[in-house]
């Protein structure tokens, strides 16, 4: 019963707008991710290739290159991303909350907002993660210091894979955080007017 009502919340945020975010973040987002992501990204360490072209150099050119795998790191934001509003929900299915009462009683109200600020704060933290790990471009060639491999290396020249497609990528992934986050502040405005409205009727 816990578990139903916990769906039934979760599926159905109390704005408009919240159920647009939802729709948006459950399909679009994670069809790009799940989909679009492996076939851009999928075998990318395999044909990374440096001069000259050793399995070992490859393999720490890579490594220095992407520290963290972008599918990980997108992975890892939706999932982060998810978890204030888990929570408010699981609060609110705990406690036999419906859609309405959120909107109607002000402590309720409060910790919706609280969940939403949580949301764009972590998108935004994410953003910045993402400027710094993968930065705007994907650049063709990586230029690899290799010296602490083999001081024979020093700096040595890579071959990055279809990086025009990952740039491509990168700036879908970037538009989607962006929309998220507007779509966040958007839903926090709503909250904020039906709220009035609903004052304004008593």
């Amino acid at each position: 019963m816990l578990f139903q009502k916990y769906l039934q919340c979760r599926l159905r945020p109390p704005t408009v707008i919240g159920q647009f975010h939802t729709l948006f973040f459950g399909s679009v987002r994670m069809f790009f991710l799940g989909v679009l992501g492996f076939a851009v990204y999928g075998n990318e360490a395999l044909h990374f290739s440096c001069d000259p072209d050793r399995r070992e150099l490859n393999l720490y050119c890579y490594n220095q290159f992407r520290p963290i795998t972008p599918q990980v790191f997108w992975a890892l934001q939706l999932v982060t991303v998810l978890v204030p509003g888990a929570v408010f929900h699981l609060y609110a299915a705990c406690k036999n909350i419906d859609q309405e009462e959120i909107l109607e009683r002000p402590i309720y109200t409060v910790f919706y907002i609280i969940s939403v600020l949580l949301r764009i704060i972590l998108e935004v933290i994410a953003f910045w993660l993402q400027s710094h790990l993968f930065g705007f471009q994907v650049h063709p060639l990586y230029m690899c210091d290799a010296s602490a491999l083999e001081k024979t290396f020093n700096v040595t020249k890579c071959m990055v894979p279809e990086h025009f497609e990952k740039t491509i990528f990168l700036s879908a992934m970037y538009t989607f955080t962006v929309i998220t986050i507007l779509l966040c502040v958007a839903e926090i405005f709503e909250i904020l007017c039906r709220r009035l409205g609903y004052l304004n009727n008593q």
